[in-house]
């Protein structure tokens, strides 16, 4: 699959966000809790004072310096949508200002398709990978079997049991992460897996022209055996380091410094990128990154990020 026909199949799947088709659900059904991330303590069911009665955000061109970063990160990845016209399709058009009942069904259902939606974006990404093409046909198997779920009524969505999913469409997306992160370590080159590797010219973050890159060096043996599953990163030191094919599914990155380091076929799947120090980082090989990690990162024009995801417009 082409790039471009990834793109095309996260339409088909309805896993663009698009707050026009929504009722402000985020600003209604999470809890906020008085952060860093977030200036206020909010329960769930609760709306934001901020919340306009359109459903739009009073404060949205202002949310960071209003202290609600942690709302330009957020991403549903399309559940609000979905879950809006599910809501509505089965309570006569109401919203959750409407009804109680609507609102009951909402604020339980978006947990629930925002992880049905994940899984779809990264069975999407799994047939955009030609290394992975030997599951394929598995992942089409699962697709067919996990798009109609968003789609259930709302007793049914309550009723969905999410881990029996997740455990079913789970090991070929752990299989398909084996067989890229095979493969692209099996095609580094010989001297970049021994030493350090030389000065080298690549894309620049927005895709127009070239710029040299600072070299990139493989982690030291200490920093290699760090480099694993659900690995506590926080704070790391990872600057300027060749992490190809990496496996930090998991994993606390928080604060990171990743500044110009190449995470090709590292797989990303839950790590925590919060803080992280993405600035001149090349991430657009890395695997199973959501545009709410992206958001939660601070990046530059210089980094390069998936094809499908785009510039948070906070990253300067």
């Amino acid at each position: 699959m082409a790039l471009s026909d990834r793109a095309l199949l996260l339409e088909q799947l309805d896993l663009r966000t698009d707050c026009s088709r929504c009722t402000g659900l985020c600003c209604v059904a999470l809890t906020l809790t008085r952060s860093a991330d977030f200036a206020i303590d909010k329960p769930a069911g609760e709306p934001c004072p901020n919340l306009r009665e359109d459903f739009g955000c009073a404060i949205h061109a202002r949310l960071r310096s209003s202290g609600f970063p942690g709302c330009t990160a957020y991403d549903c990845l399309g559940a609000g949508q979905r879950v809006t016209a599910v809501v509505r399709a089965a309570h006569g058009g109401a919203t959750w200002r409407d009804d109680p009942a609507a609102a009951r069904d909402a604020f339980a259902a978006l947990p629930v398709v925002t992880q049905v939606h994940e899984l779809l974006w990264y069975l999407s990404e799994v047939l955009a990978h030609p290394d992975a093409a030997p599951v394929h046909d598995d992942v089409r198997t699962a697709l067919d079997g996990t798009s109609p779920l968003a789609d259930l009524a709302p007793a049914d969505l309550l009723a969905l049991d999410v881990d029996a999913v997740r455990r079913r469409v789970g090991p070929v997306i752990d299989r398909a992460s084996a067989l890229v992160r095979g493969a692209a370590a099996g095609r580094r080159p010989a001297a970049t897996r021994e030493r350090p590797s030389a000065t080298r010219t690549r894309p620049s973050g927005t895709g127009t022209g070239t710029h040299a890159a600072p070299s990139t060096s493989r982690p030291a043996a200490t920093v290699r055996r760090r480099l694993r599953p659900g690995a506590d990163l926080v704070g790391a030191q990872l600057r300027g380091l060749d992490l190809t094919g990496a496996d930090l599914r998991g994993a606390l990155l928080l604060g990171a410094d990743l500044r110009g380091a190449d995470l090709a076929a590292v797989d990303l799947l839950g790590a925590d990128l919060r803080g992280a120090d993405v600035r001149g980082a090349d991430l657009s090989r890395a695997l199973f990154v959501l545009p709410a990690q992206v958001g939660a990162a601070q990046g530059d024009p210089a980094t390069r990020l998936p094809a499908v995801l785009d510039h948070p417009s906070h990253w300067t």
